[in-house]
This record gives C-alpha cells, structure tokens and sequence, in this order.
C-alpha cells in the first residue's frame, strides 16, 4: 500500500526546488522507479512533486560546441531513437534501447535512469540493511548471486542503470539546479560508491533535480558499442556488461573508455583495459589481453563468482567486435 501524500505539479524549476526542500518530499518524473520504492517500502514521502510540465527539461538538441544536450524528461525511447544519438553516440543508443521494457522506456526518463535506486533483494525488501539506516548489508552472507565483484566496501548492491556506463564512456557531464544554484560535474563524480556514504546513489542534494545531460562533440574516429548479458533475454538487469567508447587511428587506439555495468555499486571504469589497448593495435590477442586485465581486482562472494569469467567474455568479444565495425 501507498504512503498517503500531497501531489504538487511544478510550474518552474524554481517552484519544484523550493517544494523539494520540504521534509519528505520526492521528486516525480516517469515514476517507474518511484512508484517501486513506495510500495516496497524502500522510503516514504510525504509530497510528491512532479516536473512532468518542466519544458526546459524536455527535448534533445543541439549545443553551440557540436555536442548535444539531453534533457532530463527526455524518454529513454527518445534517446534510443533519436538519430544524432544514433549516428554519433552509439553506445548510448544502444544501451537505451536496453533498457527494461517498451512500456517502460516509453515511460522512463533519463535523468530517472541515472538516478534509480539499486535493485538488491534485501534493500527492496523487508530488510533494515545499511543503506536503509541498518547495521548489516544481508548481501554478504546470504543470497549474493546478483551482486558485486568491484567496488564492494560495506554495501555490495550493483548499479542498475544501462545508460549510466553509457554515458561514463562519453565523458558526459549532468546539469544540476537546487536552491543554491546550478553546477555541472562530470558523469565520473556523479554517483557515490558506498564506502563514501552507504545511504546515497548520487551527490544530489533533496532539493536539487538534473535538469539535463551534455554530450561532448563525438569524434568521426570514435566507434562505441554496448553489451548487456542478463538472466533472461528481455526485461531484465545486466548480471554484466561492458560499454566502449574507442577512438582510431586505423586499427590502432588513440583514446579508450572502458566502462562496466551489472558488476559494481557505481559505473565501473576499467583503467586497467583503457591502459592495456591504449596505443596499441586492436587485434585478437590484444582483446585476450585486455580481458584479463579487466577482470584484475575482482572480488567474488560465495555465489557470484561466474560474473569474473563472464565479465572476461563479454569484454573480449565486445573488442574484437569494435575493431571490425
């Protein structure tokens, strides 16, 4: 059952900011996410504000530097079909269209896909586990097939997001407004692992919102590539996966990000791949190489362990396949 709330629809950023700074207030934008986490229990609210009406939150265009910015209404339909995002920014598109269902994508924002909260059993469940206030992650001990192999410090949840490492790999940068202001940071410090704060997924404070999301201009030499591996074909999270943004010079790698899904509390970015491929000329026996340097660290729990050689696989495949495009 639903907490009972007070809905406000915000007319302006300023009006939704100052609703945000109330106790108990959340922030409404697709409500895919949302609507979960109140009838899971996750947290309370006591007021609802929606920045559906936001126009300046909506659309993706153009910017005066040959980048493109993203609103934060926009669906991650749109962003899957938009055909700039497409052409130039291709692993973005192909981790919207990734993402969840068709209703869902329909419905679902991208400024809400980077900001969801992680999908760990415990944490949605009756559990008080650290990130709700507890004193224990029941990860640690218990059923942690799902969970991390990189990052794990307390709290061993994975990020859920598709387009987070999407957008990592593009060197995206995220617009906040709050009440003391605007500020852009890099997709890079945009979420918190939780050896920083185990109760936050992002740095937003309770009264600021994403108003949007700035792609860099994209390079003609750059290809990109997503890949999700999941339990079931369709409708689900990644168990791993690993997106590429690889900039040539003929077969040989100029520039590299290399980022990781379904594996870490946060969008993990692999400078052990980066550094493996950087410089080199991207064959077979490189990518073998890189594989294994981007499993170098991985810590696995009692029931996870099949996420090292599949994150292996994955990152292998997805190099060879790049380096024919």
């Amino acid at each position: 059952m639903l907490p009972n709330f007070t809905y406000v629809c915000a007319s302006s950023e300023k009006e939704a900011i100052k609703h945000l700074a109330s106790d108990g207030a959340r922030i409404h934008a697709g409500g895919t996410d949302l609507l979960g986490c109140l009838r899971d229990h996750v947290f309370t609210a006591r007021k609802i504000v929606s920045i559906s009406k936001l126009d300046s939150l909506h659309g993706i265009r153009k910017t005066a530097e040959g980048g493109l910015r993203v609103g934060a209404l926009a669906t991650i339909t749109e962003v899957a079909r938009n055909p700039i995002i497409r052409d130039r920014y291709h692993v973005l598109a192909q981790a919207a269209s990734e993402v969840a269902s068709p209703q869902l994508r329909n419905q679902g924002t991208i400024g809400g896909n980077i900001c969801q909260k992680p999908r760990c059993w415990y944490y949605r469940g009756e559990f008080h586990c650290l990130r709700k206030g507890g004193d224990q992650c029941f990860a640690a001990g218990g059923e942690n097939q799902f969970h991390c192999i990189f990052g794990g410090d307390m709290c061993y949840i994975v990020h859920p997001s598709d387009t987070s490492p999407a957008l990592l790999s593009l060197g995206a940068s995220v617009q906040i407004s709050g009440k003391r202001g605007s500020r852009t940071v890099l997709m890079e410090h945009f979420h918190i692992p939780p050896g920083q704060d185990v109760q936050k997924e992002t740095i937003l404070e309770p009264d600021e919102i994403v108003t949007a999301i700035l792609l860099p201009p994209a390079s003609p030499a750059m290809k990109s590539s997503y890949r999700k591996v999941r339990a079931r074909q369709s409708w689900d999270f990644a168990l791993a996966g690993t997106a590429l943004a690889i900039q040539f010079s003929g077969a040989t790698v100029e520039k590299a990000r290399v980022v990781f899904s379904g594996v870490a509390p946060v969008p993990w970015r692999s400078k052990e791949v980066e550094k493996t491929i950087t410089g080199k000329r991207l064959d077979a026996n490189l990518a073998a190489k890189a594989a294994e340097a981007a499993v170098k660290g991985a810590e696995a729990m009692e029931k996870n362990a099949y996420k090292i050689p599949l994150l292996r696989g994955i990152v292998e495949e997805e190099l060879i396949a790049i380096a024919k495009l």
